[in-house]
């Protein structure tokens, strides 16, 4: 069982062994670059996309990738902001292992980057507001540490739940 404030759930029977599945102490850095993610969902929100925003930090502090969603311009459907963002760091290193990097994201990511996470071997995802229809760091599935994959990582969320999950809440409203 794992507890979010006000609620008890349960995660996979696969989640990673207690030891692997604690987060970091949480890094007065990171509200910056959510702060940066923030500004880069609002502005693909301005542009009729799902704001959504992330960057890619690498161990020496630095944004090595940033991305926001950008589906209904490229017409990709992998095209979500923390793809965008893990290409644009792979390109930046030269690699697709981003051991080292943390990233930081507005929402918590779906199946389908939780698994580009875990493959990109990313160490640390910070996540502004939970997704609790299609989260994959731990609300609705935990994929990120299950522990039959190769590579688990840590988890830190939800550090803005009122400014990354209101962002979303407006551009829904909006259309509704």
């Amino acid at each position: 069982m794992c507890t979010r404030i006000g609620e008890t759930y349960r995660v996979a029977e696969f989640a990673a062994p207690s030891g692997l599945t604690t987060g970091p102490v949480p890094d007065p850095r990171y509200a910056g670059w959510l702060a940066h993610a923030l500004d880069l969902a609002r502005a693909s929100g301005q542009l009729g996309e799902v704001p959504v925003g992330a960057v890619i930090v690498d161990g020496a502090g630095e944004i090595i990738g940033t991305g926001a969603n950008a589906r209904e311009a490229t017409g990709d459907p992998t095209a979500h902001a923390e793809i965008v963002a893990l290409r644009a760091a792979a390109r930046h290193t030269g690699s697709w292992r981003l051991a080292d990097c943390t990233l930081v994201v507005t929402l918590e990511p779906c199946v389908m980057c939780a698994g580009a996470i875990v493959q990109a071997r990313v160490r640390t995802v910070v996540i502004g507001a939970w997704d609790d229809k299609a989260g994959a760091c731990g609300s609705v599935w935990d994929l990120v540490r299950d522990r039959r994959a190769n590579h688990w990582v840590e988890v830190v969320g939800a550090l803005d739940e009122a400014g990354c999950g209101g962002v979303l809440r407006e551009f829904f409203e909006a259309r509704r």
